[in-house]
Formats: C-alpha cells, structure tokens, sequence
C-alpha cells in the first residue's frame, strides 16, 4: 500500500535516506554486512533476493523472455522493457534527470549529496558505487583481467585495454564505421 499513498516511514540515520521498504537491507550499505553466500563460488550478498538471482548465473535459468526482441534475462522484465518504450519514471528532485530503473535514481542521487557508501578496506576510499570499489580493489589485489591480445600486458577494465590498443598498437591506423 505504501506504493500507493507515497509514504516513506523509514529513514535512514546516516545518510538521511527515506524509503518504504527494509531499512535493514538499506543499512547493509553503510555497514558492508554481507550474509547471504552463494554455495557455488562463494560471493556475498546484503539481500537475500540478490543471492537467489545470482543463483541462476551458475544454473542458467532465464525466465523472463522479451517479446520485442527475444532477449531471454534472469532479472526483471519489466525494467528491459523499458528499454524498448523509453518509460523513465523515476525523476531526480535536485536536476529533473529521469531513470527507467529505481535503483539509477538512487545512484544517482549519491552524486547530490556525496555519499560514498562503498569503502575500501585496505585504503579506506569510498566510492559511491559498489562496481567502482569492485575496480578499485584490483588496484590493491593486482589482479588485471583484461589482457591485450598483441602484448599480453593486463587492465583492471576493458575500456583501458581499447585505449592502449589504439595508443599503442594501432600506430596512426584510424577507425571508421562502415
């Protein structure tokens, strides 16, 4: 119901967020508590919903199949195909920005108040998104999973490996679209 009338009744104590569902789950943010594992590989979830659609990355499952243009995904439907009608119906207060997925929204209000719920443990950087710690920690770990096919040097993401392709390897070629 609280969809419906628009009522927040939890809210945050350090970062002020308002939010109608589990203030627990919201407080893992802030608190980097992880408990639920997945039994495969062993990678740690805050909520409960995110390890069983995880579980389907090591079982294959797809339910959820677009009719537009047959895309089979384990997640939501209903945000995909947003994709196809261009729905946004999460609008952001301080800029007007829309986002088609709740969670962009969230995201995004970070970049307004500052929040930094991700932090390194080794450095103690904050980041406020959880792919961008992820990245980071490649920094400290070493670990390089993208690899120039040319020169086997390593790069935390592909992006940098296309730009040393085109620094070094290339040599003046110029790409063109055909």
């Amino acid at each position: 119901m609280r969809s419906h009338t628009g009522e927040k009744p939890y809210r945050c104590s350090v970062c002020g967020f308002a939010g109608a569902t589990n203030l627990t789950n919201h407080m893992r943010i802030h608190t980097g508590e992880k408990p639920y594992r997945c039994t495969e590989c062993g990678r740690c979830f805050s909520v409960l919903g995110h390890l069983q659609t995880h579980m389907r990355s090591h079982t294959g499952e797809k339910p959820y199949r677009c009719s537009v243009c047959g895309f089979a995904g384990a997640t939501n439907l209903t945000n995909h195909m947003r994709i196809h009608t261009g729905y946004k119906p999460h609008r952001c207060t301080e800029c007007g920005r829309c986002f088609s997925v709740l969670g962009h929204l969230q995201t995004h209000m970070r970049s307004h108040t500052g929040e930094k719920p991700y932090r390194c443990s080794v450095c103690g950087k904050g980041f406020s998104v959880s792919c961008n710690l992820t990245q980071h920690m490649m920094i400290h770990t070493g670990e390089r999973p993208y690899h120039c096919p040319d020169c086997q040097k390593g790069f935390i993401t592909m992006v940098r490996l296309r730009r040393h392709q085109i620094a070094v390897h290339t040599q003046g070629e110029m790409f063109f679209c055909k």
